[in-house]
């Protein structure tokens, strides 16, 4: 067997990215009760501070910013 095959199923592959997207979604949740309508940057520092240890390798990207922004535009 050749290393490129071992890889999660479809199944394990989609539960993993729905347990994500929860994850997610309740940080972004929280964040938006804490700090709704103030500067994007805090929201920001705080969506951080919630996924970092709950993801391997986490990096945040340009769609945590994309939160960030809609919490701090009451948008969310």
């Amino acid at each position: 067997m050749d290393t490129s095959e071992i890889r999660w199923n479809d199944e394990a592959r989609e539960k993993i990215l729905t347990d994500s997207d929860r994850v997610l979604q309740e940080a972004v949740h929280t964040a938006n009760e804490e700090l709704a309508g103030q500067p994007w940057e805090k929201s920001f520092a705080r969506l951080i501070e919630l996924l970092e240890g709950r993801f391997i390798d986490f990096e945040p990207g340009p769609d945590i910013r994309k939160y960030a922004e809609a919490i701090a535009n009451s948008e969310v």
